[in-house]
Formats: structure tokens, C-alpha cells, sequence
């Protein structure tokens, strides 16, 4: 029984740290609150096929900019997830020296991680960036690519805290 006690407080607790390159298991899951993303629900020759945009995310479980960059990822999908197919792609599962056609995810890898591509409906890429890019940027291509109106003519989109509650659940005191 002593030896049990002794195994039990020396085992650590979760090791799942935002700041390290550790793999943690999904981080969408972990540190998005998004296990929806992984698998994607559609493959991207699925999405072309259909006329849908694309955004491809190469991500790396163990990268800690890409569990960085998961949160972003997860907003996105909020404000264009109905309309656009949201492709995270593990570069752990690409091929190297394959040949790829353009309507595969490893045609448009660069060797980056976290690394987004937005493609239009065509097929045309309208965004190709490497790195913890700003939710900004994304929503500009998106705004691009859907023919909205550019961000200083429109309501400007909020991004919701990780933390906030719904107060239209709790009455207000007059």
C-alpha cells in the first residue's frame, strides 16, 4: 500500500503546456475546445469538387505555434464555417517527393508550420501564409473570396473572449 502512495505522488499531473513543443494529442481538442475540425469533414478535392472555398491549415500536434494558432483556427470556423470547408492537414501524414496535384493539401505545403492557405471556389489561392498569421488577415481573404465589403465599411466582427458567459441566460436587475 506504501509503495502505491509513493508511485501515485511522484507520477506528475497533466503535462499538456501551450508553451512547449510536446505532443499533447489533438490540439484543436485541447486547446481550441474544437475537436470538430480533426478529421476534416470533407477532403479537399471533395471541396473543389462542390465549388466551395478551401482553407488548409498545416499543423504539427507537438508545434507550440501551432497549438498557438488552434484558437484562431477555431474563431475562424465560427464566423465562416458554414459557407467555407475548414481543412486542418497533419504534415506528419504527407508524403515527401510526392507529386501532388493541385487538388491535393501537400501541393500547397512550403515546409511551415502552422502554415494557411485560403483557396476561392476556382481553385485559385487567395491567401498563402506561413506562421501565427493575425485572425484579421484570414477574415480579409475571406472577405475577398465571399465579395464582402472590406472591414472598414463593415461591422466590424467580434471575436468572443475564451472565457465569456452568455448573460442573456441571467436577468438583469432594474
Amino acid at each position: 500500500m506504501i509503495i502505491c502512495v509513493f508511485f501515485l505522488t511522484i507520477t506528475p499531473s497533466a503535462l499538456a503546456a501551450l508553451d512547449d513543443d510536446r505532443f499533447d494529442g489533438n490540439i484543436f481538442a485541447l486547446y481550441a475546445g474544437n475537436g470538430s475540425l480533426v478529421p476534416p469533414r470533407v477532403t479537399l478535392t471533395e471541396s473543389m469538387n462542390q465549388g466551395r472555398p478551401s482553407l488548409l491549415v498545416f499543423f504539427l500536434d507537438d508545434s507550440k505555434d501551432c497549438k498557438k494558432f488552434v484558437n484562431t483556427v477555431s474563431e475562424l470556423q465560427r464566423f465562416y464555417g458554414r459557407e467555407a470547408d475548414f481543412i486542418p492537414v497533419n504534415v506528419d501524414t504527407l508524403l515527401p517527393d510526392a507529386k501532388n496535384s493541385p487538388q491535393e493539401p501537400g501541393y500547397y505545403y512550403k515546409g511551415y508550420v502552422p502554415q494557411t492557405v485560403l483557396i476561392d471556389q476556382s481553385g485559385k489561392v487567395v491567401l498563402d501564409k506561413p506562421g501565427q498569421i493575425a485572425f484579421e488577415t484570414v477574415d480579409d481573404g475571406f472577405r475577398q473570396v465571399f465579395n464582402l465589403l472590406p472591414r472598414a465599411e463593415s461591422v466590424e466582427l467580434r471575436r468572443r473572449s475564451f472565457n465569456e458567459f452568455n448573460t442573456e441566460l441571467v436577468p438583469t436587475q432594474k
